[in-house]
């Protein structure tokens, strides 16, 4: 017995042109009109090759959304009783064609019961449309079952992604985010999921900013992912590096927003400070109360000097961490003395770094293997808080000293810019300059860029003066950097200041 040949696809003419058509199920016309229907309906065309069900579900969503009043379901029998999480919810055609789960399901048994195809059921939806006809529904009440294996899924969650399918603008709860945005992935409801996502954005704190983070992760959200990483890297030092919300962070969204080059500190051994204590805080569970940074120090110290933390065995899969750090840029004496006495870091390293220290001070400052300042330089920050009109702090990098300095000049607008002064115009010279070298040139090569962030409604507002090398004297106006502009409504402001002495 011959093999029935397979069907192929037809020619017909359309207009000038002679395209090829599919068969006529699940598609109807050529493949220009199938590309046209996908861009009316803003479905990919590949998608829809792939999953024909989906154009047909897409059409009837379209059509419903058209033709559909809220206020008609007041009168309407229910179309569909859905089993699900042990309880039961009557739900109606308009409403469940916004979910492509529940779509799905009902066609499926419709087709089950009524032995038709998709594309009859769909031309009879059509006919049956609430905004053609007042008529009941051709087909009976169906019965639907959703099994749910998520356990980030709850009842109440569920109740409230149903009821979002009637009430486009109901209310959702932070505390139910995740279980309404993994509720929203089940059904396939994407206007709820991405309402979920935006609402998510705009409420990361301290206590949110881990469960936000795995949700984007787990359910491919990247826009989610990326807002939690530009949150981390704004308030990772400032606000977490005193809370014991720092102790949640996932170590894998530390680590991308390590690397980060904007990633906001006061200073290189301010990060340090906060790395340290997030290392001690996955040792110590138990602890409910934030220790003082000589806590930290002492208890990393009192491990065996036969070898440092980060060789031994419980440290190891924290060294991925530590070399997102830029030793090289603690200067201050006494925080380099403390750096060697805990005997947390190979020697190998802080070798490294005394060694960088001695070639710089022996060049005058040059910093002779730093060449690229987002990845390299030295990090300080000003975080400018919404009483503030001016603020500002002292920083020393190898005897050349700078104010950084901020000033607000109306409710939305503010300026930052650094200038070299002389260390004995420092209010408390000794406080700065204890144990500290002092340089006599009168001028210092700079290459430096000063960056300021803002979040406003959500979104991360970012100004910066790029990257300038400069050349500083004590004299005006040569003391005194480009001056950075920001005009926002958003507070606080953290403005970073990145610096490298190139060779001079």
């Amino acid at each position: 017995m011959l093999n029935a040949p397979k069907t192929r696809l037809e020619r017909r003419i359309v207009g000038s042109t002679n395209r090829w058509r599919f068969p006529k199920e699940p598609f109807s016309g050529d493949l220009l009109a199938l590309s046209q229907m996908c861009k009316a309906l803003s479905i990919d065309l590949d998608d829809a090759l792939k999953h024909p069900d989906r154009l047909c579900i897409s059409k009837i969503q379209k059509l419903f959304s058209e033709n559909f009043n809220n206020q008609a379901t007041q009168s309407w029998e229910p179309d569909v009783i859905l089993e699900c999480l042990g309880s039961k919810w009557e739900l109606h055609q308009p409403q469940l064609f916004q979910s492509e789960t529940l779509a799905k399901l009902y066609l499926a048994a419709l087709i089950q019961s009524t032995n038709r195809s998709l594309g009859e059921m769909n031309k009879t939806l059509q006919v049956h449309s609430p905004g053609k006809t007042k008529e009941k529904s051709p087909f009976k009440k169906m019965i639907v079952s959703l099994r749910i294996n998520d356990p980030s899924v709850t009842r109440v969650a569920f109740a409230t992604a149903l009821r979002s399918l009637y009430i486009s603008e109901a209310e959702i709860n932070t505390d139910d985010a995740v279980a309404v945005l993994a509720s929203a992935n089940i059904l396939q409801f994407s206007s709820l999921f991405q309402k979920c996502v935006d609402m998510m954005i705009k409420a990361l704190t301290s206590s949110t900013i881990k469960s936000f983070y795995l949700a984007g992760c787990r359910y491919k959200e990247e826009r989610l992912t990326k807002a939690c990483e530009k949150w981390l890297e704004m308030n990772l030092v400032p606000l977490l590096g005193t809370q014991l919300h720092l102790r949640y962070i996932p170590q894998d969204l530390l680590h991308k927003v390590l690397k980060s080059p904007r990633l906001f500190t006061f200073s290189e051994f301010h990060l340090l400070k906060t790395l340290l204590l997030w290392v001690y805080l996955q040792l110590n569970r138990n602890i409910q109360v934030i220790p003082v940074n000589e806590t930290v120090l002492t208890y990393f110290n009192s491990f065996s000097k036969e070898c440092c933390f980060l060789d031994r065995d419980i440290g190891h899969c924290w060294i991925p961490l530590f070399l997102c750090l830029r030793l090289h840029n603690i200067t201050s004496v006494k925080d380099l003395e403390k750096l060697r006495n805990i005997n947390f870091f190979p020697t190998s390293w802080l070798i490294r770094v005394t060694a960088n220290h001695y070639h710089s001070l022996e060049n005058g400052g040059d910093m002779i293997r730093l060449k690229d300042l987002l990845t390299q330089g030295v990090r300080f920050g000003l975080l400018f808080n919404k009483e503030y009109t001016t603020h500002s702090k002292m920083v020393s990098i190898y005897g050349f000293f700078f104010e950084l300095k901020g000033t607000k000049h109306d409710t939305t607008s503010y300026s930052f810019y650094m200038q070299r002064i002389r260390h004995t115009d420092l209010e408390s010279p000794s406080a700065i300059c204890e144990r500290s070298t002092v340089s006599l040139r009168a001028e210092r090569l700079v290459k430096y860029e000063i960056r300021a962030h803002a979040l406003v409604n959500g979104r991360w507002q970012e100004f910066s003066t790029n990257q300038i090398t400069q050349k500083f004297g004590f004299v005006k106006p040569h003391c005194k950097s480009h001056v950075l502009k920001v005009q926002s409504v958003g507070v606080p402001i953290y403005a970073s200041f990145v610096i490298i002495f190139p060779v001079s």
